[in-house]
């Protein structure tokens, strides 16, 4: 069980191995996830301040590429999973950005 601090948000307790993406919105942080969590959108960018989510995957590279993103500290929350404490900062949200925020990814 981790205990995930959200910027401008609050803090809450997830499962280890639930999808971080999942986890958030659970816990009623309008993160997006606009392609359903695939990997194609990285609407689901989080910044890690701390915590471990293991290294960056090659799904994870291709999209921050495609997307033209280069940035060490962000992961895309559909692609990680909760793996103890962590403090995030959600980079897009329905709220930041008015848009829907997508199908939600499966567990």
């Amino acid at each position: 069980m981790g205990n995930i601090n959200v910027i401008g948000y609050h803090s809450f307790y997830a499962e280890d191995g639930k999808k971080l993406s999942n986890a958030l919105e659970d816990n009623g942080i309008d993160i997006l996830h606009r392609c359903g969590g695939k990997a194609r959108c990285a609407s689901c960018r989080v910044e890690v301040i701390e915590g471990d989510f293991g290294h960056l995957t090659e799904v994870e590279k291709k999209a921050f590429a495609a997307k033209g993103l280069d940035d060490t500290k962000s992961r895309l929350s559909c692609q990680v999973r909760v793996n103890g404490d962590a403090f995030v900062n959600p980079l897009m949200t329905k709220t930041i950005s008015d848009l829907d925020p997508g199908p939600r990814p499966e567990d």
